[in-house]
């Protein structure tokens, strides 16, 4: 499952840079890519020759040839970074980088965040929890 996530995360994150964030739920990831690369987009196509064609295969044109290299290089980045950066993450590269780092209680062994002792799944990533050796088991 963690791969799926990842694939999906880092695919969400090729067509615009931060879904794949949002989808895990990092959400100051997700408007940081987002922001950085509506910005580019802001500054380095030219908005002006977009508004006049008609087909798609102008747009591409004027895409592929009004678009300087350093433009095309920077949102390519900004693109490959965002989709890198979520799959790693959905993986939970670097370790502990989805876990809370104040977690008292005890925390989710899929996810690592802090889990809310009453319940039996993870809220966060909806894993079930197992009970442990010492736990009683409700409404018994």
């Amino acid at each position: 499952m963690r791969w799926f996530r990842a694939i999906a995360a880092g695919g969400l994150s090729m067509f615009l840079p931060g879904a794949g964030h949002a989808l895990l739920r990092d959400w100051l990831r997700a408007l940081v890519f987002a922001g950085l690369y509506l910005s580019a987009v802001a500054i380095f196509l030219p908005i002006e020759e977009f508004a006049t064609v008609d087909t798609m295969g102008e747009t591409f044109e004027v895409l592929t040839t009004d678009t300087n290299a350093m433009g095309q290089f920077f949102l390519s980045f900004i693109v490959l970074f965002a989709a890198v950066d979520a799959a790693f993450r959905a993986l939970g590269f670097p370790p502990g980088a989805n876990a809370d780092a104040d977690a008292d209680g005890p925390t989710c062994p899929e996810c690592g965040k802090e889990l809310d002792e009453d319940l039996e799944f993870c809220h966060w990533c909806t894993a079930r929890i197992e009970p442990r050796d010492g736990d009683v088991p409700k409404n018994e």
